[in-house]
């Protein structure tokens, strides 16, 4: 499989890859999710669904800011660009911009552990692009979300134990009503730094 470099402390991977995909400038990503993918384990019951594309990159040790700007071209309920934290088909948690059944643009997250806990943050207008950041503070996982890039908006505060599969991090594209969805995923950067505070914006 091929590797691909976006700046990160090591390449990335397709774990699940998508039929079209294609690099956007040095540290750019477009991926097109296909018709019928999600990544979602529905707590009512029912087999996990994986079928979401997702690339990526061995976790460091340590703490660590992870972000990109995410633009979508919506059109299905739930279409949506992530990041990912990824440790097996129960084990993970995703930041996503997302659809909403009733045509909104808005911040959503997802923890699994088993299965999956679902939750709503704001609404983004005009569908415009939207920055996205996990942030690991030791044990301990930070989503947050900006409208601009430089004001940060504390999405999910929370803990994803390990389990047996070491922990990956990376980008995920999604369409699980729709015929399919374009993600483009830019401005991706990493910093080996601790976050200082959970509300403060920064």
């Amino acid at each position: 499989m091929q590797q691909i470099d976006l700046g990160l402390p090591t390449p990335l991977d397709w774990e699940v890859a998508p039929p079209d995909w294609a690099r956007d400038g040095i540290t750019g990503l477009t991926v097109s999710a296909p018709a019928q993918t999600d990544l979602f384990v529905d707590p009512a019951g029912g087999e996990p669904v994986l079928s979401a594309p997702r690339l990526l990159a061995p976790a460091p040790e340590g703490d660590f800011q992870f972000s990109a700007r995410v633009r979508v071209d919506f059109a299905g309920s739930f279409d949506a660009g992530c990041l990912l934290l990824y440790s097996g088909p129960r084990h993970w948690a995703k930041l996503a911009y997302e659809r909403s059944p009733q045509g909104a643009a808005m911040v959503v997250s997802v923890i699994t552990r088993d299965v999956s806990d679902d939750a709503n943050g704001f609404v983004v207008e005009a569908a415009a692009p939207l920055w996205l950041r996990i942030s690991r503070l030791g044990p301990a996982w930070a989503f947050h979300a900006s409208t601009d890039g430089v004001w940060w908006e504390f999405v999910r505060h929370f803990r994803l134990d390990p389990a047996a599969t070491p922990l990956r991090f990376g980008l995920s594209a999604q369409s699980p009503t729709g015929a399919g969805c374009p993600v483009w995923f830019d401005r991706i950067s990493f910093s080996a730094t601790r976050l200082t505070d959970l509300r403060d914006g920064r």
